[in-house]
């Protein structure tokens, strides 16, 4: 029996969804650079009066846009929970420095799931520097 063809009707949902969302933000608008703009018009009572154009699309996006980043957030987190170093307990010449594996799936510190986030948020985010 070939396990090629078998998908977990669950994980194809998820997918569907995550491909869903992922189209609906590259079809609305980004706002980073109006953003910028728009901050120095902050009035006394903290808000920005405002008239703008907005497609059917940027509508959509932005009325799940909240939920759906703290969805992605929350996965986020749950994933960097399971994927994390673990000291490989082999033997090792350099003590300071012990050969590490990823807790979750035993691959090699960093794992591809680990190296996957990573990848990411370096070409859409700015991430804090370590101290």
């Amino acid at each position: 029996m070939n396990d090629d063809h078998l998908e977990d009707p669950l994980r194809l949902r998820l997918r569907e969804h995550l491909e869903v969302l992922r189209l609906r933000a590259e079809k609305s608008a980004s706002w980073r650079e109006e953003t910028r703009r728009l901050r120095s018009l902050v009035n006394l009572e903290g808000f920005v009066p405002i008239r703008t154009r907005l497609s059917s699309e940027d509508l959509d996006f932005l009325a799940d846009a909240r939920d759906d980043l703290l969805t992605f957030a929350q996965l986020g987190l749950r994933l960097l929970d399971l994927h994390q170093p673990r000291d490989a307990g082999g033997i090792t010449s350099d003590t300071a420095h012990p050969i590490l594996r990823c807790r979750s799936c035993m691959w090699r510190w960093p794992c591809p799931t680990f190296r996957a986030f990573t990848d990411s948020f370096e070409e859409t985010s700015d991430l804090p520097e370590s101290a």
